[in-house]
Protein backbone atom coordinates (compact mmCIF):
# COMPACT_ATOMS: atom_id res chain seq x y z
CA UNK A 1 0.00 0.00 0.00
CA UNK A 2 0.78 3.83 -0.45
CA UNK A 3 1.46 6.27 1.90
CA UNK A 4 -1.66 7.84 0.61
CA UNK A 5 -3.92 4.77 1.30
CA UNK A 6 -2.78 3.99 4.32
CA UNK A 7 -3.89 6.87 5.71
CA UNK A 8 -7.21 7.35 3.76
CA UNK A 9 -7.83 3.84 5.00
CA UNK A 10 -6.70 5.04 8.68
CA UNK A 11 -9.11 7.96 8.01
CA UNK A 12 -12.23 5.23 7.13
CA UNK A 13 -11.86 3.61 10.20
CA UNK A 14 -12.10 6.65 12.56
CA UNK A 15 -14.73 8.05 10.76
CA UNK A 16 -16.25 4.30 11.15
CA UNK A 17 -16.00 4.63 14.91
CA UNK A 18 -17.26 8.17 15.25
CA UNK A 19 -14.04 9.54 16.25
CA UNK A 20 -14.88 13.07 15.59
CA UNK A 21 -11.35 14.32 14.55
CA UNK A 22 -10.81 11.11 12.77
CA UNK A 23 -8.77 12.97 9.91
CA UNK A 24 -6.11 14.55 11.83
CA UNK A 25 -5.83 11.83 14.40
CA UNK A 26 -4.99 9.35 11.46
CA UNK A 27 -2.63 11.74 10.14
CA UNK A 28 -1.22 12.40 13.63
CA UNK A 29 -0.49 8.85 14.13
CA UNK A 30 0.71 7.97 10.58
CA UNK A 31 3.28 10.73 11.16
CA UNK A 32 4.27 9.12 14.63
CA UNK A 33 4.79 6.24 13.04
CA UNK A 34 6.73 6.58 9.69
CA UNK A 35 8.08 10.20 10.49
CA UNK A 36 7.06 11.41 7.17
CA UNK A 37 5.97 15.03 7.30
CA UNK A 38 3.45 16.52 5.50
CA UNK A 39 5.77 17.96 2.79
CA UNK A 40 6.48 14.33 2.04
CA UNK A 41 3.45 13.38 2.19
CA UNK A 42 2.08 15.58 0.05
CA UNK A 43 5.52 15.71 -2.57
CA UNK A 44 5.30 11.73 -2.92
CA UNK A 45 1.72 10.67 -1.60
CA UNK A 46 2.96 7.22 -3.58
CA UNK A 47 5.74 6.17 -1.85
CA UNK A 48 5.25 2.57 -0.41
CA UNK A 49 5.07 1.88 3.08
CA UNK A 50 7.21 -1.28 4.63
CA UNK A 51 4.89 -4.19 5.71
CA UNK A 52 6.26 -3.39 9.29
CA UNK A 53 4.99 0.34 9.30
CA UNK A 54 1.93 -0.53 7.98
CA UNK A 55 0.83 -2.95 10.90
CA UNK A 56 2.02 -0.79 13.66
CA UNK A 57 0.00 2.20 11.79
CA UNK A 58 -3.06 -0.12 11.83
CA UNK A 59 -2.33 -1.62 15.53
CA UNK A 60 -2.24 2.19 16.45
CA UNK A 61 -5.66 2.95 14.64
CA UNK A 62 -7.39 0.06 15.89
CA UNK A 63 -6.25 1.46 19.61
CA UNK A 64 -7.77 4.87 18.53
CA UNK A 65 -10.90 3.33 17.54
CA UNK A 66 -11.18 2.24 21.45
CA UNK A 67 -11.34 5.69 22.48
CA UNK A 68 -8.11 5.78 23.65
CA UNK A 69 -6.49 9.17 23.49
CA UNK A 70 -3.99 10.15 20.87
CA UNK A 71 -1.63 11.33 23.50
CA UNK A 72 -2.08 8.24 25.18
CA UNK A 73 -0.69 6.89 22.05
CA UNK A 74 1.98 8.96 21.37
CA UNK A 75 3.04 9.64 24.36
CA UNK A 76 3.02 13.18 24.14
CA UNK A 77 0.76 16.30 23.80
CA UNK A 78 2.19 19.89 23.00
CA UNK A 79 1.22 22.98 25.59
CA UNK A 80 2.24 26.63 24.83
CA UNK A 81 4.52 25.30 22.02
CA UNK A 82 6.43 23.07 24.33
CA UNK A 83 6.31 18.85 24.09
CA UNK A 84 4.96 17.40 27.16
CA UNK A 85 4.98 14.23 28.07
CA UNK A 86 1.29 12.43 28.97
CA UNK A 87 -0.08 9.22 30.33
CA UNK A 88 -2.93 7.50 32.21
CA UNK A 89 -1.52 8.98 35.46
CA UNK A 90 -2.06 12.96 34.67
CA UNK A 91 -4.67 14.70 32.58
CA UNK A 92 -3.65 15.82 29.18
CA UNK A 93 -2.89 19.24 28.68
CA UNK A 94 -5.87 21.33 27.30
CA UNK A 95 -5.56 24.09 24.54
CA UNK A 96 -8.06 26.09 27.58
CA UNK A 97 -5.24 25.65 29.74
CA UNK A 98 -3.33 28.38 27.97
CA UNK A 99 -5.18 30.91 29.32
CA UNK A 100 -4.32 30.40 32.50
CA UNK A 101 -0.54 30.19 31.94
CA UNK A 102 -0.86 33.56 29.68
CA UNK A 103 -2.77 35.57 32.24
CA UNK A 104 -0.38 34.40 34.65
CA UNK A 105 2.40 35.59 32.89
CA UNK A 106 1.07 39.19 32.73
CA UNK A 107 2.00 39.06 36.35
CA UNK A 108 5.17 37.59 36.82
CA UNK A 109 8.25 39.91 37.49
CA UNK A 110 11.90 39.09 38.49
CA UNK A 111 12.47 36.90 41.32
CA UNK A 112 9.05 35.99 41.98
CA UNK A 113 8.28 32.49 43.58
CA UNK A 114 5.64 30.51 42.28
CA UNK A 115 3.44 27.55 43.26
CA UNK A 116 1.26 25.28 40.96
CA UNK A 117 -1.09 23.75 42.95
CA UNK A 118 -2.40 20.47 41.38
CA UNK A 119 0.79 20.63 38.66
CA UNK A 120 -0.46 17.03 37.06
CA UNK A 121 2.35 16.40 34.27
CA UNK A 122 3.63 20.24 35.57
CA UNK A 123 2.21 21.73 31.76
CA UNK A 124 1.54 24.82 33.74
CA UNK A 125 4.53 25.55 35.97
CA UNK A 126 7.00 24.47 33.81
CA UNK A 127 5.51 26.33 30.48
CA UNK A 128 6.28 29.90 32.73
CA UNK A 129 9.27 28.66 33.95
CA UNK A 130 10.07 27.95 30.71
CA UNK A 131 9.08 31.13 29.03
CA UNK A 132 10.66 33.70 31.83
CA UNK A 133 14.31 34.88 31.21
CA UNK A 134 16.57 31.82 32.65
CA UNK A 135 16.83 31.92 36.66
CA UNK A 136 14.44 35.17 36.57
CA UNK A 137 11.36 32.91 38.79
CA UNK A 138 11.39 29.62 40.84
CA UNK A 139 8.42 27.03 41.18
CA UNK A 140 7.15 24.31 43.09
CA UNK A 141 4.66 22.09 41.79
CA UNK A 142 2.36 20.48 44.43
CA UNK A 143 -0.01 17.17 43.42
CA UNK A 144 -1.24 14.27 45.29
CA UNK A 145 -0.24 12.10 42.73
CA UNK A 146 3.08 10.34 43.34
CA UNK A 147 2.64 9.05 39.48
CA UNK A 148 1.75 12.14 38.62
CA UNK A 149 4.74 14.00 39.82
CA UNK A 150 7.35 11.58 38.46
CA UNK A 151 5.61 12.47 34.87
CA UNK A 152 5.76 16.30 36.16
CA UNK A 153 9.71 15.66 36.76
CA UNK A 154 10.41 13.94 33.76
CA UNK A 155 8.97 16.66 31.78
CA UNK A 156 11.35 19.43 33.68
CA UNK A 157 14.39 17.39 33.00
CA UNK A 158 13.35 17.08 28.86
CA UNK A 159 12.94 20.93 29.06
CA UNK A 160 15.51 21.54 31.28
CA UNK A 161 14.04 23.49 33.82
CA UNK A 162 14.84 23.24 37.11
CA UNK A 163 11.84 22.83 39.32
CA UNK A 164 10.45 21.74 42.74
CA UNK A 165 7.52 18.96 43.08
CA UNK A 166 5.83 18.23 46.22
CA UNK A 167 3.43 15.38 47.25
CA UNK A 168 1.04 15.95 49.16
CA UNK A 169 -3.04 16.34 49.86
CA UNK A 170 -3.45 20.37 48.29
CA UNK A 171 -1.06 22.39 50.99
CA UNK A 172 -0.65 19.95 53.09
CA UNK A 173 3.41 19.15 52.79
CA UNK A 174 4.04 22.81 51.41
CA UNK A 175 6.41 24.26 54.28
CA UNK A 176 4.83 26.23 56.93
CA UNK A 177 5.55 30.24 56.54
CA UNK A 178 6.81 29.42 52.68
CA UNK A 179 5.16 32.72 51.15
CA UNK A 180 4.92 33.10 47.25
CA UNK A 181 4.04 36.00 44.79
CA UNK A 182 1.82 34.08 42.48
CA UNK A 183 -0.17 30.48 42.49
CA UNK A 184 -1.70 29.21 39.73
CA UNK A 185 -4.34 25.39 40.29
CA UNK A 186 -6.19 23.64 37.45
CA UNK A 187 -7.74 21.35 40.28
CA UNK A 188 -10.13 18.96 39.33
CA UNK A 189 -13.72 20.84 38.99
CA UNK A 190 -16.06 18.23 37.18
CA UNK A 191 -19.29 17.41 39.50
CA UNK A 192 -19.50 13.78 40.12
CA UNK A 193 -23.07 13.51 38.43
CA UNK A 194 -21.60 14.64 35.38
CA UNK A 195 -18.39 12.42 35.09
CA UNK A 196 -19.90 9.37 33.24
CA UNK A 197 -21.95 11.91 30.93
CA UNK A 198 -17.89 13.16 29.32
CA UNK A 199 -16.73 11.79 26.50
CA UNK A 200 -14.86 8.27 26.83
CA UNK A 201 -11.80 9.69 26.04
CA UNK A 202 -11.63 11.65 29.01
CA UNK A 203 -14.07 9.56 31.84
CA UNK A 204 -12.22 6.09 30.63
CA UNK A 205 -8.71 7.08 29.80
CA UNK A 206 -7.87 11.14 32.20
CA UNK A 207 -7.55 9.75 35.89
CA UNK A 208 -10.97 10.67 37.84
CA UNK A 209 -8.78 11.85 40.57
CA UNK A 210 -7.94 15.15 38.21
CA UNK A 211 -11.20 15.30 36.88
CA UNK A 212 -13.58 14.70 40.06
CA UNK A 213 -14.54 18.17 42.18
CA UNK A 214 -16.69 16.18 44.04
CA UNK A 215 -20.47 17.05 44.75
CA UNK A 216 -21.02 20.72 43.19
CA UNK A 217 -17.87 21.07 41.55
CA UNK A 218 -16.35 23.39 44.15
CA UNK A 219 -14.60 21.42 46.54
CA UNK A 220 -11.24 22.17 45.56
CA UNK A 221 -11.54 25.92 45.27
CA UNK A 222 -13.41 25.96 48.58
CA UNK A 223 -10.13 25.04 50.21
CA UNK A 224 -7.36 26.09 47.90
CA UNK A 225 -9.00 29.61 48.26
CA UNK A 226 -8.98 29.38 52.52
CA UNK A 227 -5.65 27.68 52.34
CA UNK A 228 -4.12 29.38 49.95
CA UNK A 229 -3.68 32.86 52.17
CA UNK A 230 -1.40 31.27 54.39
CA UNK A 231 0.96 30.99 51.97
CA UNK A 232 0.45 33.96 49.76
CA UNK A 233 2.38 37.33 50.27
CA UNK A 234 0.59 40.07 50.43
CA UNK A 235 -0.87 41.72 47.54
CA UNK A 236 0.43 37.89 46.02
CA UNK A 237 -1.84 36.78 42.93
CA UNK A 238 -4.30 33.81 42.83
CA UNK A 239 -5.14 32.53 39.61
CA UNK A 240 -7.75 29.19 38.66
CA UNK A 241 -8.84 27.61 35.35
CA UNK A 242 -12.60 27.08 35.80
CA UNK A 243 -15.45 25.24 33.97
CA UNK A 244 -17.28 27.89 32.29
CA UNK A 245 -20.58 27.76 34.42
CA UNK A 246 -18.42 28.68 37.55
CA UNK A 247 -16.91 31.98 37.67
CA UNK A 248 -19.42 33.60 39.91
CA UNK A 249 -19.10 31.04 42.97
CA UNK A 250 -15.52 30.75 42.70
CA UNK A 251 -15.40 34.95 42.49
CA UNK A 252 -17.87 34.66 45.67
CA UNK A 253 -15.33 32.44 47.24
CA UNK A 254 -12.46 34.38 46.53
CA UNK A 255 -13.52 37.63 48.13
CA UNK A 256 -15.27 35.35 50.98
CA UNK A 257 -11.12 34.66 51.17
CA UNK A 258 -10.08 37.78 51.51
CA UNK A 259 -8.98 38.77 47.87
CA UNK A 260 -9.63 41.96 46.24
CA UNK A 261 -9.12 42.80 42.07
CA UNK A 262 -11.03 39.53 41.08
CA UNK A 263 -11.31 39.35 37.95
CA UNK A 264 -12.43 36.82 34.94
CA UNK A 265 -10.69 35.92 32.20
CA UNK A 266 -12.28 34.12 29.05
CA UNK A 267 -10.69 31.37 26.74
CA UNK A 268 -11.00 31.90 23.11
CA UNK A 269 -14.48 30.94 22.62
CA UNK A 270 -15.28 33.57 24.96
CA UNK A 271 -16.22 31.40 27.44
CA UNK A 272 -15.06 31.90 31.30
CA UNK A 273 -11.57 30.03 32.27
CA UNK A 274 -9.84 31.69 34.70
CA UNK A 275 -10.89 33.53 38.05
CA UNK A 276 -7.83 35.46 39.65
CA UNK A 277 -7.83 37.88 42.54
CA UNK A 278 -4.89 39.64 44.57
CA UNK A 279 -4.73 38.56 48.24
CA UNK A 280 -4.93 41.91 50.83
CA UNK A 281 -3.17 40.25 53.26
CA UNK A 282 -5.83 41.09 55.85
Amino acid sequence: MTIQEIYQEGVKKLEGAGIIDAALDAWYLLEYVTGISKAAYYGYPGREICGEDKERYFYYIEERRKRIPLQHLTGVQEFMGFPFLVNAHVLIPRQDTEVLVETAMKRIGPGMRILDMCTGSGCILLSLLKLCKAGQVTGTGADISGEALDVARENAVRLGISAEFVQGDLFEHIASGTQFDLIVSNPPYIPTGVIDSLQEEVRLYDPRIALDGKEDGLFFYRRITEESTSYLKRNGWLLLEIGCEQAGAVCRLMEAAGYDNIMVKKDLAGLDRVVMGMYNGE
